[in-house]
């Protein structure tokens, strides 16, 4: 009897590791297949003041979208999108925590709004009605994206906020940053039902002055921290570029993108040419170029570019009525920040596509239109990031 219970104890014991290990490779599949859902900021992390003005994080969503904006630089944080498995991932670089924006040693624009001149000025200098304007310098010789203070350092007045749509407000100083006269500016953030992100930008002014907003998303389609954009699939709708010196200025000139490294008129991998030996290239580090957007009328509403990620079929186009597009590949991330899902940032791990005025155009006189705003008119500007999941091709 006792020989008889051993046979059995060994017989379940055998059993029941086999149990054990099927168990264990359900829990594994079921792991790997788990869809990741949306994991919200918490909105005290963003609970501040700056310059006696209140910080604040607001969260939108629209049942495939979900974005958290904070006021300080008009910010968008974190944008949840699904893939093919219904799996979401936060889709756009920046950071957890205000102090991160406040205090930040890396890439300055994460997801803010860059202006009041988005882009280079060449010299950080300018001459509007015969009048001579020294800005503030903030990228070696030039001004960059408005200067030292700019649209990215302020904290924006919140005029109106629901569940889909953020308004924003503020006024620039006439000569703030070296700029004239007082820019009065509003902002809109809207998500809509068909999954689109439009951003709308109002502004007037007392005296003349230069104008011309930018959105600085830095996207990543994998989902912030899974690797680079250089698998990502690009076309842009240009047949021409500026093109710049070793500054990144432009030097007045367009070239074709034919038969260069940045053709993009047909959708292909980011990473196909970047490493291209070309002058251009070189001068940038990679890809920091403006594209001429192809259209008929200057002022027309057109797609300019389309983003793909094959593996989860994440795609997005950008929409504007700007006659410019500039394409940074992230060839300044060196992986020092870590972002919100405690990953580094690393080189070449966000895009962003913003459209805008040609950069320098103020100092050349064939780029054209001028980004000069007077009194009596009104600064208009549309842009729109559409968002759709792609079904999987059949082999």
């Amino acid at each position: 009897m006792y020989f008889c219970r051993l046979i059995f104890e060994e017989l379940m014991s055998k059993k029941m590791k086999k149990a054990l290990v099927v168990f264990a490779i359900a829990l594994l599949l079921v792991g790997c297949n788990r869809k990741k859902e949306v994991k919200l900021i918490p909105a005290e992390n963003f609970n501040t003041e700056v310059e006696g003005k209140k910080v604040s994080l607001y969260t939108l969503h629209n049942g495939f979208l979900t974005m958290q904006v904070t006021n300080y630089g008009g910010r968008v944080v974190a944008l949840w999108m699904p893939d093919r498995r219904d799996s979401f991932e936060d889709i756009v670089l920046g950071y957890d925590h205000i102090d991160k924006y406040l205090n930040n040693n890396g890439e300055r624009y994460l997801g803010a709004v860059v202006g009041r001149c988005a882009n280079r000025i060449s010299n950080g200098s300018f001459t509007l009605d015969s009048v001579a304007y020294q800005l503030t310098k903030n990228d070696g010789e030039n001004t960059l994206h408005g200067g030292l203070i700019g649209a990215d350092k302020r904290v924006w007045d919140v005029t109106s906020a629901n569940d889909s749509v953020i308004e924003m407000h503020t006024v620039f100083a006439d000569g703030e940053d070296g700029f004239p006269g007082n820019l009065d500016v509003t902002m809109s953030y809207t998500l809509t039902h068909d999954n689109q992100f439009q951003i709308r930008y109002s502004a007037t002014t007392d005296a003349p002055t230069l104008c011309n907003f930018s959105h600085h998303s830095f996207f990543n389609l994998l989902g912030e921290g899974n690797g680079s954009i250089l698998d990502h699939e690009l076309q842009i709708n240009s047949r021409y570029m500026t093109t710049i010196d070793e500054h990144l200025i432009p030097n007045g000139k367009f070239s074709g993108v034919k038969e260069t490294p940045f053709d993009f008129r047909e959708k292909h991998r980011i990473g196909d040419n970047i490493a291209t030996d070309d002058e251009q290239l070189r001068n940038a580090k990679g890809y920091d170029h403006n594209w001429i957007v192809d259209k008929t009328d200057v002022k027309a509403y057109t797609w300019n570019a389309t983003l793909t990620e094959p593996k989860s079929g994440r795609e997005m186009q950008l929409w504007s009525d700007q006659v410019g597009m500039q394409f940074y590949s992230g060839n300044f991330f060196n992986g020092k920040g870590t972002g919100k899902c405690g990953k580094s940032l690393n080189y070449r791990e966000g895009l962003a596509l913003e459209p805008q005025f040609f950069p320098d155009a103020i100092n050349h006189e064939t780029l054209s239109p001028k980004p000069i705003l007077r009194p009596g008119e009104e600064y208009h500007q549309l842009c729109i990031y559409k968002f759709a999941v792609l079904p999987k091709e059949k082999k």
